[in-house]
């Protein structure tokens, strides 16, 4: 295992609780939305499954793979339930042993604030999926407003502790890899950004 599965190893049976209070308010709803950008019948790729959150809201007939850097995130994971079609897969972001335009899209939600290096993430995402694919994102990222010095400040405690990046600028990152940002929206005070890209080609 590599970067931060460890820390994730650690958190991952605390996971789910320290989750639930944010899935109520708004989060699952979010979460829906984010993997409605994704077409029925289509072959999926979601980057940092985590403990399986989002295996409710997969489309319709959904097949592909659900990959996840933690061992013990996964294991939870897979105790969800999850379209028929899906397999599971342990690997890292940065380096995803899948073919080339393997995917017809991709998706994570929450996982771009811990991967090492988002461009080569990204750069391997644009590798798998088909040119033409949807990459859709639901991540939490620095506010563009007066509450962006805050996050700069809470970084210096959140990457030392559990490896999470506050100040993200997910959608720049993803823009500065070559993908196309095709749809924008902003939640929970800025905090939040839903992010759906398309694979040029």
């Amino acid at each position: 295992m590599k970067h931060n599965a460890p820390t994730y190893d650690r958190l991952a049976r605390h996971y789910d609780g320290f989750m639930a209070p944010l899935e109520r308010r708004f989060l699952s709803r979010l979460r829906s939305q984010t993997l409605q950008n994704l077409s029925e019948g289509s072959v999926v790729l979601e980057i940092g499954a985590g403990t399986g959150l989002n295996a409710a809201y997969y489309p319709d007939r959904a097949s592909g793979v659900a990959s996840e850097l933690s061992c013990k995130m996964l294991e939870i994971a897979r105790t969800k339930i999850w379209p028929e079609g899906i397999d599971f897969v342990q690997c890292d972001a940065e380096s995803l042993p899948f073919a080339d335009n393997a995917f017809d899209s991709a998706f994570a939600t929450l996982v771009f604030c811990s991967i090492p290096s988002p461009q080569k993430a990204f750069t391997e995402i644009r590798r798998v999926v088909k040119p033409g694919g949807t990459v859709a994102l639901l991540e939490h990222v620095r506010p563009a407003n007066v509450l962006g010095p805050l996050f700069d400040l809470a970084n210096l405690l959140t990457v030392p502790l559990f490896e999470d990046h506050f100040n993200r600028r997910t959608a720049d990152e993803a823009r500065q890899a070559g993908l196309e940002i095709a749809g924008l929206s902003s939640h929970a005070l800025g905090i939040v950004q839903s992010i759906v890209c398309r694979v040029p080609g």
